[in-house]
């Protein structure tokens, strides 16, 4: 994201480890590397009071600008952006309404989703939608879902349709957005699409949403908080409901502008220049693997058209001597931490993203990749744990709390 990495690391002093991202945008690992532009417009602004529906407002031209929606705020999450434009979709500019919710009596107060939608990106998608006290009316099967499905769903109770875009969804044999939003429009059905993690800002739009909700703390490299775009008066809705549900999910002034510099930023960007760098990563990556028996790497396009490439590590275990979830687990130990997209880890792969790295650091990673390569290669067993004692230690760790 940046070269900026010359500040005193303070995650020793807090006892935390250095992990080194190679999963990607992820939030667990804090998203990504915020921009200089946003650091320094939260430098300025957190001393500073202002009058914040004002300073939302500034926001607004920004957002439009470059999503090409007719307006737009920030709020706490893109997750919360769910929650707040289904609940602008129920109670339209009715104040009281708004601050009745989650009790939706007397509105229109379904929302439609496909089940091949229904995912979790650390909550599960639908409780984003059920936290404004819609009911979800899921539609079709996980892996198949047609336009008879959706046209047989709305009814007169249909307050929304809400549309994901990750790379955790099913990514056949659902209804694309263009047609999804075809349909809903016939109906009078507005679109809410969840593109948290997309890189493209207009895409989503311009195929026919009606509410478009990015992060702005991934791709665009900006403090933790979610982007609501699009029809103005969905977004002014949905911004009222800070006046109700929303309140628990506002946001400091440093977001907001921070928003507002990385938002800026990223129309400056040598977006060109990055990818070439990364794609360096990948191939220095991809040259470290070739040849260690039981390793296949191979580059593999971002599967929802993010213009960018991940390594995808294929691991066979009776050669290698490890499974790919104990690679995993190896390299995300020790002194250097490397943390990997291991969500498929069970299939016998993962994936490597460059997209986070500090300079110097695709070195360090290429040099654990070796290590731990040859340590498993030493070991006269394969290195094969349990998945499930893999899932109940993972399970412990976020039980536990410090006394």
């Amino acid at each position: 994201m940046t070269d900026s990495h010359t500040s005193p690391d303070i995650r020793q002093s807090l006892g935390l480890r250095p992990v080194i991202n190679v999963s990607g945008t992820m939030t667990s690992l804090g998203a990504s590397i915020v921009v200089p532009e946003a650091i320094t417009a939260m430098n300025a602004i957190l001393p500073q009071f202002v009058e914040i529906n004002d300073l939302h407002k500034k926001a607004s031209p920004v957002i439009a600008r470059l999503t090409g929606g007719e307006a737009g705020f920030v709020t706490a999450s893109c997750s919360a952006g769910i929650s707040l434009a289904v609940a602008a979709t129920m109670t339209g500019s009715d104040l009281a309404a708004i601050e009745r919710l989650p009790d939706t009596t007397g509105l229109k107060s379904e929302v439609i989703i496909q089940m091949g939608h229904v995912v979790s990106y650390g909550a599960p998608v639908d409780q984003g939608i059920r936290l404004s006290g819609a009911k979800p009316v899921l539609i079709g099967q996980a892996t198949s879902c047609h336009p008879y499905h959706l046209e047989g769903a709305i009814n007169e109770r249909t307050a929304a349709a809400v549309f994901v875009v990750s790379h955790h969804t099913v990514q056949y044999g659902l209804i694309a957005l263009r047609t999804f939003a075809e349909i809903c429009h016939a109906h009078g059905v507005p679109v809410i699409v969840d593109a948290a993690s997309e890189y493209d800002l207009k895409i989503f739009l311009a195929q026919g949403a009606d509410i478009a909700l990015y992060s702005s703390h991934k791709f665009l490299g900006g403090p933790t908080g979610g982007i609501v775009a699009g029809r103005k008066d969905l977004v002014r809705n949905a911004f009222l409901q800070n006046m109700g549900i929303g309140r628990g999910m506002k946001l400091g002034k440093e977001s907001i502008l921070g928003t507002i510099a990385a938002l800026e930023a990223w129309e400056k960007r040598d977006h060109a220049g990055i990818r070439a760098k990364e794609t360096g990563y990948l191939n220095l990556w991809k040259q470290t693997l070739s040849g260690k028996r039981g390793i296949a790497a191979e580059i593999e396009p971002d599967p929802t058209h993010n213009p960018l490439d991940r390594l995808k590590v294929t691991v066979i275990p009776e050669e290698a001597h490890i499974t790919a979830w104990d690679f995993a687990d190896a390299l995300a130990k020790g002194a250097q931490p490397i943390i990997v997209r291991d969500h498929e880890a069970e299939h016998g792969f993962f994936y490597m993203d460059p997209c986070n790295l500090h300079p110097g650091e695709e070195k360090i990673v290429a040099r654990r990749l070796e290590e731990e390569l040859g340590k498993a290669r030493a070991s006269n067993d394969i290195i094969a744990t349990p998945l499930e004692e893999r899932y109940a230690r993972r399970i412990a760790g976020m039980m536990r709390w410090p006394d």
